[in-house]
């Protein structure tokens, strides 16, 4: 049999816009614009960011009165409802086939995380709590973890493997989420399409996921260097094992950038200089596979070397983005720091590439890093005690429903995204 072959190496411009500080750098630059006044869909009140803090630290003393938070990343998902499902599955594996398991379960999980809807719910069937939106999402994918539907060898459950991967089909997959007439859960071709591709982007990397491939492999590959990543080595991993499951929009030099977009005040220099990185679900999964890792000793340098998550997601019925960050980018403008220069931006949906969507993204990831350190002094904390996962976590995206629920019936975003699910 012959072997497949290997993914195309990434481009060097793919590889720059890739990396955590290159991402930060051109999203300040966009903020630079708008406080000089020169955007062309947000008006900047940098003024109005003391407040938003306040809110934040509100919102986090009350989620966390002993101030110890725990990094924003999708393990919090699995925790929901006071049950914690994962050591009680993980329960009796040694510590690396723990830590392989994890990253079996929280990178598939993650994909599937590409959004509910308002009406979908999934009903737990051991503890018959109902859940929605991503919790209904990280339960479900919990379950199908557990029963063994990504693994292809039934002695072996806890295990993702691309055998599994290929074979995924929107049928089963449905019926794994409870999906059907009166439980609408929309986008199972798309699901089970990034599925399949998962799985044969992982039999193209045997040197990072092993042979038969899985993804729990790709803890091997960290545990095996010399010395723990970086948050960006950790996430140039991800970019360079997961680029070949991203739709392509934007590709230069033959590499399929992903989340990655254009905005027309970045005008310097060539193409590449005008465009803005963002790649939010990878920086997501990067956070949810720090935690595993650091369990199994592997302590990723450099924890606040990734960006804050700026996505968005819908809530009615076009699919969402992964994860709570579309709440972060609407905690500034319900707390006024960002405020549209068109009103009717809220009563459009709004392309993925829209300029419009481009802009708040990087206002917003630029945000939150101003945002942070007066959170931190609110608190009285460094950032040693609360680094940026915490802050998320505490935090922005709850502060963020939170105005969300008192703005609008609801709590829909401010901003509606018209999503494919594919927003990596």
């Amino acid at each position: 049999m012959n072997a497949r072959p290997r993914t195309p190496a990434r481009s060097p411009a793919a590889v720059r816009l890739g990396r955590p500080a290159e991402i930060r750098r051109r999203c300040h630059e966009i903020l630079a614009i708008g406080e000089r006044g020169d955007l062309p869909h947000f008006d900047v009140r940098t003024d109005r960011l003391a407040a938003a803090a306040g809110i934040v630290a509100g919102v986090t003393r009350e989620r966390y009165p002993d101030l110890a938070v725990p990094p924003h990343s999708r393990w919090r998902h699995f925790e929901v409802g006071g049950t914690d499902r994962w050591n009680m599955l993980a329960r009796g594996l040694d510590p690396d086939e723990r830590a392989r398991a994890a990253f079996d379960l929280v990178v598939p999980s993650v994909l599937l995380d590409a959004g509910a809807g308002a009406g979908w719910r999934y009903r737990e069937a051991g503890t018959g709590q109902e859940f929605a939106r991503s919790e209904g999402l990280a339960v479900a994918s919990f379950a199908m973890f557990s029963a063994g539907v990504f693994s292809s060898d039934a002695a072996r459950p806890l295990r993702t493997d691309a055998s599994a991967l290929r074979a995924c089909d929107p049928q089963r997959l449905a019926g794994a989420f409870q999906a059907g007439p009166g439980n609408r859960l929309k986008g199972m071709e798309g699901r089970a399409g990034l599925l399949r591709a998962l799985g044969e982007a992982l039999e193209k990397r045997p040197d990072l996921f092993g042979s038969p491939p899985r993804v729990g492999g790709l803890y091997d590959r960290f545990r095996a260097l010399p010395a723990p990543p970086s948050t960006a080595e950790l996430l140039e991993t991800l970019l360079d094992a997961l680029h070949p499951i991203w739709p392509e929009r934007i590709v230069v030099d033959g590499s399929s950038l992903g989340d990655v977009w254009r905005h027309p005040s970045l005008r310097r220099g060539d193409e590449t200089d005008r465009l803005v990185p963002f790649h939010k679900l990878t920086q997501w999964l990067a956070y949810s596979l720090m935690e595993p890792l650091a369990e199994a000793g592997i302590r990723v340098r450099d924890p606040d070397g990734l960006t804050g998550l700026a996505g968005n997601r819908n809530g009615g019925a076009v699919l969402r983005t992964g994860g709570a960050e579309y709440r972060n980018g609407g905690l500034f403008i319900d707390a006024g720091v960002l405020e549209p220069r068109d009103k009717g931006v809220f009563t459009v949906e709004h392309s993925p590439g829209a300029e419009l969507v481009v802009e708040w993204r990087a206002l917003t990831l630029a945000l939150l890093d101003r945002l942070a350190p007066l959170v931190r002094d609110r608190l009285e904390l460094d950032e040693a005690q609360l680094p940026l996962a915490g802050i998320l976590e505490g935090g922005t995206w709850a502060a963020g429903r939170m105005l969300a629920r008192r703005a609008r019936e609801g709590g829909e975003p401010p901003i509606r995204l018209a999503s494919d699910g594919t927003v990596f």
